[in-house]
């Protein structure tokens, strides 16, 4: 190290050193060691407990790689967990519960469409921030009714347009659509139709219950009608039973999925069954095919490689959880107010004009926009032996 290197260093440690102690003896601000606590309320049991155990993967990794980065200022990120056991009435207890703990800085809600708009009132009433990982558009629309309530993940229409993209570019001219029955499926039902019918594409359509788990005479239904593509716009562990039902039928079209269907990257026991078939999602899935050409890029290859090392595989739908951990993070450190004080409506404030280009893509909440991931976020997927590939 050369002498002059080495003095400015020397300097610079001293100066630090001497502000610590002047604001130390002489009233200087005092430091916030307070926890930032967090609250889950997710899917562990129950029929979406796939989803829900993969968000808590991903929220204890981020919460431990920031604590251990030192970006929060001497702070430290305590997680707060409850199982809803996939029923709304359990959900709207723990948010009840939490809201009452004035420790809690906000609320992270898992993939129940139905636990986060069941919720929005309480969620108002208690003026608790919340970010909800479930996919209807209901949860965040309409702004006005929902000044505490924000939605982290794909968003119908923007999942709509580039399915029907990717329809036309296939020369698709009648597709079978297979929905949930629950307010995801019915919001999607309606976005994609308005694409196709702009595209004159037609469309048959069938739906099943969120807990079913036969799905094969509504695929029956919808191959007798020779389409030339089937889109699943479902729960992931759904449409992975809809393309294997899919193989007993006489249907050898082209099998297109919504980016609610997203799931594990490997394709396992399905893989045979969904080879060549298209998903909408973000890139992060993928990002060990992208070159880290960008920060936010080189950002998502690490939490994709850090993910991968701790749970063996990977799954798309952690890097919602993951930056909603980071929303919450910097909203409390910008935030301010009280050193030791939750201020929960400074945290909404800054919540809703956050800007961030997370790990799941570029994010932007504003005041007329609670439904934060960009369109540019979603991108196109094609399986290849077994796992999700980038196209082209």
């Amino acid at each position: 190290m050369s002498p002059i290197r080495s003095a400015t260093i020397a300097a610079l440690a001293s100066a630090v050193v001497a502000t610590t102690l002047t604001g130390c003896q002489f009233g200087g601000a005092e430091q916030d060691t307070s926890p930032i606590v967090i609250a889950a309320d997710l899917e562990l049991s129950g029929a979406a407990a796939p989803v829900g155990r993969t968000y808590q993967r991903a929220l204890e990794l981020k919460v431990e790689q920031l604590n251990s980065s030192g970006a929060l200022n001497d702070r430290k990120i305590e997680l707060k967990v409850k199982d809803n056991r996939s029923d709304a009435a359990e959900s709207l207890r723990n948010i009840a519960d939490f809201s009452s703990d004035s420790r809690v800085s906000a609320i992270i809600m898992g993939g129940c469409n139905e636990c986060a708009v069941g919720a929005v009132g309480t969620i108002n009433e208690k003026r608790i921030p919340t970010i909800a990982l479930a996919a209807s558009g209901a949860i965040a629309s309409p702004v006005a009714e929902r000044r505490y309530v924000f939605k982290l993940g794909p968003n119908a229409p923007d999942s709509a347009a580039a399915l029907t993209t990717e329809l036309r570019r296939n020369n698709v001219r009648k597709v079978g659509l297979l929905i949930s029955d629950d307010d995801y499926g019915r919001e999607g039902a309606a976005a994609l139709k308005s694409e196709l019918d702009k595209a004159r594409i037609t469309l048959r359509q069938q739906t099943a219950k969120t807990t079913d788990t036969d799905v094969s005479q509504q695929i029956q239904r919808l191959a007798s009608g020779k389409p030339d593509a089937l889109v699943f716009w479902t729960p992931p562990e759904q449409a992975t039973l809809a393309a294997t039902s899919t193989q007993q039928t006489t249907f050898r079209g082209s099998l297109f999925f919504d980016a609610g269907a997203a799931g594990d990257l490997f394709l396992g026991a399905a893989a045979r069954a969904t080879e060549r078939a298209t998903l909408i999602f973000t890139q992060t899935m993928v990002i060990d095919d992208v070159i880290a050409t960008t920060p936010a890029k080189a950002a998502r290859r690490q939490w994709f490689q850090d993910y991968t090392a701790r749970y063996g595989g990977y799954n798309g739908s952690s890097s919602f959880a993951a930056d909603a951990v980071q929303l919450i993070a910097d909203a409390e450190l910008r935030a301010g107010g009280p050193v030791g004080k939750v201020d929960r409506n400074g945290i909404r404030d800054v919540l809703e004009t956050s800007q961030m280009d997370g790990l799941s893509g570029p994010i932007r909440m504003t005041p007329d926009n609670h439904s934060g991931l960009m369109p540019q976020a979603l991108t196109t997927l094609v399986a290849r032996n077994g796992r999700w590939r980038l196209a082209g």
